[in-house]
């Protein structure tokens, strides 16, 4: 069974990070929480492990 990476895994996070607000620029609020559905269904498709999944789904309900 697989687990959950949380340690640093990005080469440039700052820049997934810009990346990741430049999306959202000029984006109501309902489009920005449905543009994030859609971010987390493609890279929850992407990881394909129901376990890591859940895992991922128990630490962000518990911060």
């Amino acid at each position: 069974m697989r687990h959950l990476n949380t340690d640093a895994n990005i080469a440039c996070p700052d820049d997934f990070y810009a990346d990741l607000l430049r999306v959202h620029e000029g984006k109501t609020k309902a489009e920005s929480d449905a543009l994030n559905a859609r971010l987390i269904l493609i890279l929850s498709n992407h990881i394909g492990d129901a376990e890591v999944l859940k895992e991922a789904l128990a630490l962000a309900a518990d911060p």
